[in-house]
Parts: C-alpha cells; structure tokens; sequence
C-alpha cells in the first residue's frame, strides 16, 4: 500500500463521483468504493510514499495552505497500465504551480516521493479504479464520459494511509 496527500473536492463533484463508482459496479467494474471497507473517498493525490511519517509531513508542509480552494474541471479519462481508470482535471498553472510546493516542501525535508509523482511526470488524476478487466475497459470509459465535464473545488486535504488506519486533516 501507499500513503498520500489527498485533495478533497467540494460536495457534489464528491457526489458525482461516488454515482460513477455505482455505475462501474454495476458494469462490473470493481471501484475505489469497494476497496479497504470503503475508506477511499474521491480526491487528487498530490504526493505519493510507500509511508510518510505524519509529525514529519506536518512540520514540511507548516505554513502552505495544502487545502488551496482550486477550481478543477474534469476534461477526460484516462487509463494507466495496469488497468487503472481515472478522470483527469485539466492541468491548469494554478494546479502545477500548487503540486510543485507541496512536492518541494516535502523533499526539501527528504521525504522520499514516488517518482511518478514528481513535478513534470506528475499526471493530476482522479482513480476510480485500480483493476478494470480488459473486457470492460470501453464500457468504463463510455461510462466516464456520462459524468464529464465536471467542475470541482478543493475544500480540503489530508494525509492518508489506508493500510496503517492514518488519516490526518491538512490545513
């Protein structure tokens, strides 16, 4: 598993997207609704470890506004290898600009990110699967493309570990 610094969206994209959990279980498709006792909620991950202490992301992180009220419109979907799903907000400057001092509070500190999740390889994403059967692929997607576009606020952000039962709120 991983840890994360999670970006919530407002209440009806949240809404929104819990619905198009529904849909792709209803296709089939195991979503993030279904994994670890349903803990996931919809967010924008903008840093990713294998674990994070939480006193230590807190102190790097002390003074930046994690929780910045972006606005975010969900243009696509997209597909990782491996059979992941997700829908992608369109990567305004706001957003780079936003993920880019969270990454470099984090690694001036020597957190160890994940590489994938470094500015200029960092694809802003929202997953809403981590295992679609190669048969559903057309159908998940078809039923991503019912939902967007969709405009979304950041209200809120945490760190999170769903497999060490850690979720801190981040201001």
């Amino acid at each position: 598993m991983v840890a994360a610094v999670e970006l919530y969206l407002d209440p009806d994209a949240t809404r929104r997207i819990r619905v198009l959990w529904d849909a792709l279980e209803t296709e089939g498709v195991q979503s993030m609704r279904s994994l670890l006792e349903q803990r996931h909620r919809p967010h924008v991950s903008l840093a990713v470890a294998p674990r994070f202490d939480p006193e230590q992301v807190a102190a790097a992180l002390h003074g930046t506004v994690v929780a910045a009220p972006l606005r975010l419109e969900f243009q696509h979907a997209g597909q990782f290898v491996g059979r992941v799903l997700w829908l992608g907000p369109t990567p305004t400057p706001e957003l780079l600009a936003h993920h880019r001092t969270v990454h470099d509070r984090l690694a001036a500190a020597g957190i160890p990110l994940a590489k994938h999740y470094h500015p200029g390889r960092w694809v802003p994403h929202c997953t809403l699967s981590m295992r679609v059967p190669n048969a559903l692929m057309a159908a998940a997607v078809r039923r991503c493309l019912e939902v967007l576009p969709l405009a979304a606020t950041v209200v809120g952000a945490a760190l999170t570990d769903h497999a060490r039962g850690i979720a801190h709120p981040l201001a």
